[in-house]
């Protein structure tokens, strides 16, 4: 299969975070067709990761994640474009990458890897699981793929998921000085949140927040009882003083739980890519052992996660042949680093 075929193979099986079963099936049976080595690793469920390797020394892995969010949107195609979920995000990098490794191997770069988990869009569960496979210590470097428009992602914010809880008490609607309610309580702090003064970082940006669900109640002749918000915010520095900007804000009057958090990262510059920063997070910060991580695929984050999502055919090209240059070079830094010990 060429990119675009791979592509849309892998964009009509559903693997919407919880159910990536299946894809990671065609993965892996398709990997071993080629000739590698792979290991499908049990992470939860019967979820599992995709682990590949084409020698026994690999010493560069591409990676991405199985998982897109919902609602599963299939295929379509015009001369330009692939629609549908996942096409950047990242079935069309998965593609991308599988291509290069093999365009790479027909050169005689054997010291390659596949990596592609589950789990990315919600908690990284397959990265955490990942990190402590036996075969990360022979990684040298990582490349990652997320839709970075083809440029080098050279650092990335960190993700803190956070759910702010009131209480309050039950009354009957017709007498709500009987009751307490929880919902105007969230909404004051949820106003006084979006007001905190939240870390700054000269190279990282903003620290940005979103309230991202809310929910409370019984019904709307009670006085709400509890209620909560899901809060995402995307950190430019260590946890400690977003928490601390977050706790004087609320003063006490909501509880606050940390469901997740992933920080800030810098990653690998190389001479001769356009470099940027982002504001997403990936795998990357659970994926320590891996070695010194990258970051770049086709396509935006801003078409990601939308029901617009596409990729463009020539960037999937590209992207193909820019994961070719950077394990070319990334082999011969190996190499030079080796002869230099």
């Amino acid at each position: 299969m060429n990119v675009f075929e791979l592509t849309t193979e892998l964009m009509k099986i559903e693997s919407i975070s919880g159910n990536e079963q299946a894809v990671g099936k065609f993965l892996g049976e398709y990997l071993e067709s080629l000739g590698y080595e792979v290991e499908l690793q049990e992470v939860v469920d019967g979820r599992k990761n995709v682990i590949a390797w084409a020698s026994d020394d690999p010493q560069v892995f591409l990676s991405t994640h199985m998982d897109t969010v919902p609602p599963f949107i299939p295929p379509t195609e015009d001369d330009e474009k692939i629609y549908g979920r996942g096409s950047c995000d990242a079935k069309g990098i998965i593609a991308s990458q599988i291509i290069a490794a093999e365009n790479l191997r027909k050169e005689g770069f054997e010291n390659i890897g596949l990596l592609y988990t589950v789990d990315e869009e919600e908690s990284g569960a397959g990265a955490r699981v990942a990190n402590e496979h036996r075969i990360a210590e022979k990684c040298k470097f990582l490349i990652n793929g997320e839709p970075t428009d083809l440029d080098l992602a050279i650092g990335s914010k960190g993700s803190l998921r956070m759910a702010l809880k009131t209480n309050g008490k039950a009354a009957h609607s017709a007498y709500p000085e009987m009751g307490d309610s929880a919902i105007e309580k969230i909404l004051d702090v949820l106003q006084d949140i979006l007001k905190a003064d939240l870390p700054k970082d000269e190279f990282f940006g903003e620290t940005t927040l979103n309230i991202g669900t809310i929910k409370g109640g019984l019904k709307t002749n009670v006085v709400p009882p509890f209620a909560e918000a899901g809060l995402h915010i995307r950190m430019v520095s260590d946890l400690e003083p977003v928490v601390e900007a977050l706790e004087k804000a609320i003063a006490g009057r909501a509880e606050l739980e940390t469901m997740s958090c992933s920080l800030p990262v810098k990653m690998l510059e190389v001479e001769g890519f356009k470099q940027k920063v982002v504001r997403f997070t990936t795998d990357i910060p659970y994926l320590t052992k891996w070695g010194t991580p990258l970051l770049l695929g086709a396509g935006s984050i801003l078409d990601a996660h939308t029901k617009h999502e596409f990729v463009l055919k020539k960037d999937l090209e590209k992207a193909v042949e820019l994961y070719e240059n950077l394990v070319k070079h990334l082999t011969t830094k190996v190499a030079m680093d080796a002869k230099n010990f």
